[in-house]
C-alpha cells in the first residue's frame, strides 16, 4: 500500500495528474503511458496488478493450451522417428508452471510500474465528485485520491446464465477451469466464441470427451464463414463434437456426478425446436463476459452507464463527466487486451492534448490460440458484402505449403478478402481471415494490410521468405493478381 496520500478526514489528499481505477491491461497501460510522458499518477487496484488477461484470461489459458500442445507434438513424436514412451500428464505440474509464469509477469509489471514513478494504491477505488477518488482498503481504512483526470478500467467479470449456477466443480466459468486439479471425463462447453473453442480444444487435447453447444449459426463470430466452417471440421476430425444453432435450456445434476444438459436444435429464440441432452461430467460456460463498473459508485456521479451496463464513451474514451475517461472491458468495444492497451493511449493522449486517432475497432486484430489456430482482421466476405463492397476473394491451403508439411501441421487455410476494381481486378484489402499452424504469429503483415489501406498488387509485391507458413499469405494475394505461382 502506498503511503504518499493521508486519510481524506486528516489531511488534503494528494492531487495526481491521472488517477487510474483498475489494474488490468487497459489501466496499467494507461499509468504506464501517462509516467513515459511524464505525468503523476496514481493506479489503484482491489486484486492484483494485471487483471483479468495475465490472472483469470489471456495468460494462463495461453500456458494450458501449450501444455495441451506438448503432448499433441510428443504423441505424434513417431511421424518423426523419434520413439517415446505414450505420454502421461501431470497436469499439477502445468498448473505450478502457469502460477510461475503469472506471478513472474505480476512482478514485470510492478516493476515497469515503479520505474515509471507511478504510486500503486491496494484498494477499492470509487469515484466521487470533483473527479476525487476514495480508496477503502480493509488493511489502511479509507483515503481519498485527486485527480485532474480520472481513468476508469475496472475490466470484467464472466457471464453466467440461468439454471448453471457455478459451483467450480459441475458448472464452470472460464475462471475455475484456468483452476483445475484434473480434467474431466467428458464435458459440455456452452458457447463457441474464441474463449470457448480454446477450453473446448486443450481439453479434448488432454483426453475429455467434448461437446460444443452453440446459439449462433457458427462457431467464432465474426470470422469469416469458410474459416469457421473449416475449424468445426478440424474439431470434428479431433472429436469435438459442434452443434450450432441451439438453445441450451437447462441441467439435471445426475446421482453420483455428473449432470445431463439439455437444448433444443432448430426452433427459435421462443423455445420451439427439437429436444435434445447430453450427459456430461462438467459445464463450461462460456458465453462471454459483462462489465464490471459495480463498485466505482457511478450512480452517484455524471457518468453514464447504457442498459447492459457499459460506461459510455465517445471515440476518446472521455465519458459524459468532464475529466473522466474509461477504457477496456468497462466501454462496449472489443474486449481484448490489446484493444485496452490502444485506448490507453488514446485517452492519455487526449489528456495531453494531443490528436490521438480513433481505435479502428472494425479492424482489430484478433487472434484465437485453439488447434488449428485462428487468426483475422478485418472484413469478412458476408460483412464486406453487407457493407456494400463489391468483393473478389481467394483462399489457399497449408496442405501444400512445405513449411506446414515439415512440420507436420497442415490442416488450415488463408482467405484474403478485397475490393473488386472498376475493371474487374483486386483492388484494397478489406479482410484477412486465416486458421492453421501458427496463424496467431502470422497475422501482423495481413493486419497491416489491411490497416493501411494497401492494395492487393502492392501486398503481392512483397517478397515472402522460403520456406515459411507465412508465404501462404504471399502465394493467396499474389492469386489475387491472375499471377499466382502455386494455384
Amino acid at each position: 500500500m502506498a503511503d504518499e496520500a493521508m486519510n481524506g478526514e486528516t489531511s488534503a489528499p494528494v492531487r495526481y495528474d491521472l488517477v487510474v481505477i483498475g489494474g488490468g491491461p487497459a489501466g496499467y497501460g494507461a499509468a504506464l503511458y501517462g509516467g513515459a510522458a511524464g505525468m503523476k499518477v496514481a493506479l489503484v487496484e482491489r486484486d492484483r496488478l494485471g487483471g483479468t488477461c495475465l490472472h483469470r484470461g489471456c495468460i494462463p489459458a495461453k500456458e494450458l493450451l501449450e501444455t495441451a500442445a506438448v503432448w499433441r507434438t510428443v504423441s505424434d513424436a513417431s511421424t518423426f522417428g523419434v520413439n517415446v514412451a505414450p505420454p502421461e500428464l501431470d497436469f499439477g505440474v502445468s498448473q505450478e508452471r502457469k502460477q510461475r509464469i503469472v506471478d513472474g509477469l505480476e512482478t514485470g509489471v510492478e516493476g515497469l510500474l515503479r520505474r515509471r514513478k507511478v504510486t500503486v494504491f491496494e484498494g477499492t477505488g470509487r469515484l466521487v465528485a470533483d473527479r476525487s477518488v476514495v480508496v477503502e482498503s480493509d488493511e489502511s481504512g479509507s483515503q481519498i485520491l485527486a485527480g485532474d483526470h480520472v481513468l476508469l478500467a475496472a475490466g470484467s467479470v464472466p457471464i453466467t446464465l440461468p439454471g448453471f449456477e457455478r459451483d467450480s466443480t459441475l458448472v464452470m466459468t472460464s475462471d475455475e477451469v484456468l483452476a483445475l486439479d484434473e480434467v474431466p471425463g467428458r464435458v459440455a462447453v456452452i458457447g463457441g466464441g474464441a474463449i470457448g473453442c480454446e477450453f473446448a480444444s486443450m481439453l479434448a487435447d488432454l483426453g475429455a470427451e467434448v461437446t460444443v453447444l452453440e446459439y449462433a449459426s457458427q462457431i467464432v463470430p465474426g470470422v469469416d464463414t469458410d474459416i469457421a466452417k473449416a475449424l468445426t471440421r478440424a474439431f470434428s476430425k479431433r472429436g469435438i463434437k459442434v452443434l450450432t444453432g441451439c438453445r441450451v435450456t437447462g441441467h439435471t445434476p445426475l446421482e453420483g456426478g455428473g449432470t445431463t444438459v439439455q437444448y433444443t436444435t432448430g426452433g427459435s429464440s421462443e423455445g420451439d425446436g427439437e429436444v435434445a441432452d447430453v450427459e456430461v461430467d462438467a459445464v463450461v460456460v462460456s458465453v462471454g463476459r459483462r462489465p464490471y463498473p459495480d463498485h466505482l459508485g457511478l450512480d452517484d456521479t455524471e457518468v453514464k452507464v447504457d442498459e447492459r451496463g457499459f460506461v459510455v464513451a465517445d471515440e476518446r474514451c472521455r465519458t459524459s463527466m468532464a475529466g473522466v475517461y474509461a477504457v477496456g472491458d468497462l466501454i462496449n468495444t472489443p474486449q481484448l487486451a490489446h484493444v485496452g492497451f490502444a485506448e490507453a493511449m488514446v485517452a492519455v493522449q487526449d489528456i495531453l492534448g494531443e490528436e490521438p486517432a480513433p481505435v479502428d475497432y472494425a479492424n482489430v486484430p484478433w487472434a484465437i490460440y485453439c488447434h488449428p489456430e485462428v487468426a483475422f482482421a478485418g472484413l469478412s466476405e458476408a460483412a464486406a458484402r453487407e457493407a456494400g463492397f463489391d468483393v473478389v476473394t481467394s483462399k489457399h491451403r497449408y496442405s501444400g505449403n512445405s513449411r506446414a508439411m515439415i512440420v507436420n501441421d497442415t490442416e488450415g487455410l488463408v482467405k484474403i478478402v478485397a475490393e473488386r476494381e472498376a475493371d474487374g481486378t483486386a483492388g484494397r484489402v478489406l479482410g484477412v481471415h486465416m486458421m492453421g499452424p501458427w496463424v496467431t504469429e502470422q497475422l501482423g503483415q495481413g493486419y497491416l494490410a489491411v490497416n493501411w489501406e494497401a492494395t492487393v498488387a502492392e501486398v503481392a509485391a512483397l517478397v515472402q521468405p522460403h520456406p515459411t507458413l507465412s508465404e501462404l499469405f504471399g502465394e493467396t494475394m499474389l492469386s489475387l493478381t491472375g499471377r499466382g505461382l502455386h494455384g
